[in-house]
């Protein structure tokens, strides 16, 4: 009959390995019992199984056969497989990395609300200095300019003093128990949220196992769907809005020192949205740089052009004083602090911050290049008297490919004093977001809107390289420096475009082929989707 047909047929095979095996003789020496018992169980259950049995039987043989020429052909087609890499759309390494836990909101709420007590009764004098430009904005001031361009009476500069030093008296220590640990803190929200999905996807990508919190101002600026993403790679959403009456503040610059305040970790590497990892940077929390100090700095462009008042006022000085001026200025786009050491300092540059936009960044810039927040934590320290390592390389301009034009700027590891190693690449020019490079219609999202893509605008300085599929880093600058971050850079957009709430078939589509194109990747599905489950959804990226 057909069942018993059927049984024959599945058996067979079984047959055939059980005679290869032990020869016509059942009581052969070289037979293995408990083997040669399994074989003929499993020819019993072919031969006389039920109908349905044979079906799912047939059917399983039918799997093992098509899994293993899928194998063959994945062989024949790939015979370098040591250098295929498939992922899931959750890096690996991501899963061992705890999320940050919350801390005691109604401590850290009351905390916050005694210092904007200090603050407030504090205030420095003028309670606005206004804004003026300098007559040049690109030429350096002069020292007589700098000297003389922002007016501030004496009457003024002594009663501002006067609170600075009420102030530090009254600065609260350290709350132990509010923070521990290590981690990076990024300011998102808004445009800045595109940025940073691909400096967050770098971390990863460069081998960082720290945790992450990804601060916004208020749940206007939270895309709940995203932070789920986010909890799967060991980083969580924080609102700033859930500890502070964030109306208050006038300008995104006073943020992001309220996003170190209110954060979990004792000890805080704070990137901005557009700065991307080159390197891991996990290393800079163990090197002596930072044990030795508790806090890093990197330096920007210029010296320091800050109002001779400025000594005066923060105690550095009994009058008014160029002490400053031989100051290398910070670029904060990344910064190191240890909140335990440095409690006081932080929470003296909050203070420079919440009177910021009406005195302090006028005060410490007057104006020019790099007016905001970023020299507040360099002047707190010095007012102290506490220690700080400023990284000593001076910053590197990174260039379009093949142009004299900037598009970000390179920042040196902290741990190699001795040569300068690219760790971060702050993108302040051109800011890297795959819907920013190459979305069609994104205009139009009424979600994330994004203004006109690098691709839709044939004015912009990156078209034609995405046009044509070539690099936006020259590869001979990047091999000299021991980096190659584009490549990888565009493996954290592929997440994006492809498996993220950002997803979409033509964004991904256009991913791919420029990766393709550009570096050599290749895409697939993998031989073991189907054996692991994931829906199909692990792809193989292999650079050739």
């Amino acid at each position: 009959d057909a069942p018993g047909f059927l049984g024959d047929l599945l058996a067979y095979p079984l047959k055939r390995a059980e005679m290869t095996l032990y020869g016509d003789d059942p009581e052969h020496p070289s037979s293995t019992p408990s083997f040669r018992n399994i074989i003929r169980k499993l020819r019993r259950l072919l031969i006389g199984g039920s109908p349905r049995q044979h079906i799912l039987l047939l059917l399983g043989w039918a799997f093992l056969f098509f899994a293993g020429l899928r194998i063959i052909q994945s062989l024949l087609a790939h015979p370098s497989t040591p250098s295929l890499q498939c992922q899931n759309p959750t890096h690996e390494l991501s899963k061992h990395i705890p999320v940050p836990a919350l801390q005691d909101k109604s401590l850290l709420l009351s905390i916050w609300r005694q210092l904007q007590a200090i603050y407030d009764d504090h205030p420095p004098q003028p309670l606005d200095l206004g804004l003026n430009q300098f007559r040049s904005a690109s030429d350096f001031p002069s020292l007589e300019d700098i000297k003389t361009h922002t007016p501030i009476s004496l009457d003024d500069a002594r009663a501002a003093r006067k609170s600075h030093v009420e102030v530090t008296k009254k600065l609260l220590s350290y709350p132990s128990q509010l923070f521990s640990g290590k981690g990076v803190v990024m300011l998102a929200g808004g445009r800045y949220t595109s940025f940073a999905t691909t400096g967050l996807g770098m971390l990863r990508e460069v081998g960082s196992k720290l945790p992450v919190e990804v601060w916004v101002k208020d749940e206007t600026e939270e895309n709940e769907d995203w932070c789920e993403e986010l909890a799967k790679e060991g980083m969580a959403c924080r609102r700033l809005s859930d500890y502070m009456d964030t109306e208050l503040l006038e300008h995104g610059y006073q943020l992001k020192i309220c996003s170190i305040i209110f954060s979990s970790f004792e000890q805080v590497l704070f990137l901005d949205a557009d700065n991307i990892p080159v390197k891991n940077p996990d290393v800079i929390f163990k090197s002596k740089s930072f044990t030795d100090t508790g806090v890093v700095m990197w330096p920007d462009y210029w010296k320091h052009t800050g109002s001779p008042m400025l000594p005066y006022i923060v105690g550095l000085s009994d009058e008014a004083s160029e002490i400053l001026r031989p100051d290398q200025t910070v670029e904060s786009g990344q910064l190191v602090w240890d909140k335990k050491r440095h409690w006081k300092a932080l929470c003296l540059a909050a203070y420079y911050n919440y009177y910021g936009p009406q005195h302090y960044y006028t005060m410490i810039s007057q104006g020019w290049a790099g007016w905001g927040d970023k020299d507040t934590f360099l002047i707190a320290l010095r007012s102290l008297r506490q220690d700080f390592y400023m990284v000593p390389h001076k910053l590197m301009t990174l260039f379009l490919n093949g142009t004299p034009e900037g598009v970000g700027m390179l920042q040196a590891d902290p741990t190699k004093p001795a040569s300068y190693e690219p760790m971060f690449l702050h993108s302040n020019i051109v800011k890297w977001s795959i819907r920013g490079f190459l979305c069609r219609g994104c205009g139009n999202d009424t979600v994330n809107p994004i203004k006109t893509s690098s691709l839709e605008n044939p004015k912009s300085n990156i078209h034609p390289y995405l046009k044509n599929h070539s690099r936006i880093f020259k590869l001979e600058d990047m091999k000299a420096m021991n980096i190659d971050p584009e490549p990888l850079i565009w493996k954290s957009f592929e997440h994006v475009a492809c498996r993220s709430v950002w997803q979409g078939e033509g964004l991904c589509n256009r991913t791919r082929t420029h990766m393709e194109k550009t570096f050599g990747y290749s895409f697939e599905k993998s031989w073991a989707s189907p054996l692991v489950g994931g829906g199909g959804d692990r792809i193989c990226i292999r650079p050739t």
